[in-house]
């Protein structure tokens, strides 16, 4: 078997689409696990919508994603140009083999493919215009997914425009011939196109690839496939939102493949070695922002502490309003990041989740100041926790339990009893670290001063 050469051509018509990353990434996939060719071609032809900006956001997250190409744009290779913007001498050089073959006419001044068979002229009433039928053989697709897929192709088509620009389907297939594409691995409403390639492919005598049209993702809720418009579509938002990109490839993976079992949270490298087309589903995908939210959670839930500590400062760096945690100590902010690892479901929390961390200026829930105030003396239980906090222990989380434990001891309560108001006291709200983990890292004169104002508050 010849090596695998497979292609992603994305146009730079939008922004990077949640269902096109998937598309490139079972592409990649498919080609590292086969020691293959993974090209990437870009589909510009299209000169009105086309743009440069949505050129690079195209280079940029399949950089991100970690999705390298062994040709294409920037790289090169044997088979380029790989811009058909640039490739317009190879297009004219095929279609003249076309017109030698007898497989073209012209109508409407536009250049239209002849299929082969017994013809007539029918009026199209959906489109006002007469259309020529052919009788024509059933075109076979035997698709590496779909399996067998029989379409009938019974009407002639354009490949070249009246304004001289060839369409889709004509440098589609020039492309992957030229480029001796052997898989073309691509979102199920291709599928529709494919018999016209296949005749395409069939009239300049060249050997067909093999098909593999992968599953849609569907909307989170509702009908249909996901859109541009839809939340989370876009790979830009993960970016700025400071997911993991091993976390969201990982995740994408799962949308429509599964390895053969329960398993979830797999490395790259063992996502390559189990990844094969026959393992990609047939049914439809449907997005679930959770479960993404959940496996970005996990991957950084399990980074080492210096890396989730150097992530975090670049989300802050990239938000200019959050100017405060930048100004810390870098080893009080080290701290606080390490402090909210493992709650966060995302770098996009940390700003809320660790505000009164940095600033004495934070709101007090008035709802759990409510409930707070109004359950056993929490004015005692500060006021003793208060003249009691000289003689803590701040080296630990353990020592500073142990002080908190031992003052609840002398006064016959619990460890509870203390723990609500100081919260509270020191946070504003009843959610976050353990209060000794927010002990130790705020530090006996910082807690001190915010016990005191709280007791005053209080009227305590």
């Amino acid at each position: 078997m010849s090596q695998v050469r497979v292609r992603f051509a994305p146009s730079p018509t939008g922004f990077f689409h949640i269902g096109s990353a998937r598309t490139a990434l079972f592409n990649w996939l498919y080609a590292r696990h086969t020691g293959g060719v993974f090209v990437l071609r870009i589909e510009d032809t299209d000169k009105e919508r086309n743009s440069e900006q949505f050129l690079n956001v195209i280079y940029e997250s399949l950089n991100w994603l970690g999705l390298n190409w062994d040709e294409g744009p920037k790289i090169g290779g044997a088979f380029g140009p790989y811009r058909q913007s640039e490739r317009s001498a190879i297009y004219r050089e095929y279609l003249e083999k076309l017109k030698a073959a007898g497989r073209t006419y012209e109508k409407d001044g536009a250049t239209w493919f002849k299929l082969i068979g017994e013809r007539s002229e029918v009026y199209d009433e959906h489109r006002k215009k007469t259309v020529t039928k052919v009788k024509v053989e059933p075109t076979v697709i035997n698709d590496l997914i779909r399996g067998r897929v029989e379409r009938i192709e019974d009407e002639d088509f354009v490949i070249v425009r009246s304004d001289g620009n060839p369409v889709f389907h004509f440098v589609n297939v020039v492309d992957d011939i030229a480029m001796q594409i052997t898989h073309v691995i691509r979102g199920e409403d291709h599928l529709s196109n494919t018999s016209k390639h296949v005749e395409l492919f069939k009239a300049f005598g060249a050997p067909l690839p093999q098909f593999a049209h992968i599953p849609l993702i569907l909307k989170q809720n509702g009908p249909g496939k996901m859109s541009k418009r839809d939340q989370g579509a876009l790979i830009e938002e993960y970016q700025k939102r400071g997911y993991l990109p091993a976390a969201l490839v990982n995740f994408l993976c799962l949308l429509g493949w599964n390895p053969g079992d329960d398993r979830e949270k797999m490395s790259i490298a063992e996502i390559i070695r189990l990844f094969d087309l026959p393992g990609v589903n047939q049914s439809n995908a449907r997005f679930d922002d959770k479960k993404l939210a959940h496996m970005n959670m996990v991957y950084l839930l399990e980074l080492p502490a210096d890396q989730f500590v150097e992530l975090a400062r670049a989300y802050f760096q990239g938000h200019a309003a959050e100017t405060l945690a930048l100004q810390a100590d870098a080893g009080y902010f080290r701290e606080v990041m390490l402090l909210s690892q493992p709650k966060i479901k995302g770098l996009e929390e940390l700003p809320a989740y660790t505000q009164y961390l940095f600033s004495d200026d934070y709101a007090t829930d008035p709802k759990v100041k409510e409930k707070v105030m109004a359950k056993g003396d929490p004015k005692a239980r500060l006021n003793e926790l208060i003249a009691a906090l000289p003689g803590f222990d701040f080296s630990s989380d353990a020592a500073i339990e142990e002080a908190i434990k031992a003052l609840a001891a002398q006064q016959g309560l619990g460890f509870g009893d203390y723990q609500s108001v100081a919260r509270l006291a020191v946070s504003g709200t009843n959610v976050g670290p353990s209060i000794t983990s927010l002990f130790r890292v705020l530090g006996r004169e910082r807690v001190r001063v915010r016990l005191e104002r709280f007791r005053v508050s209080a009227g305590g």
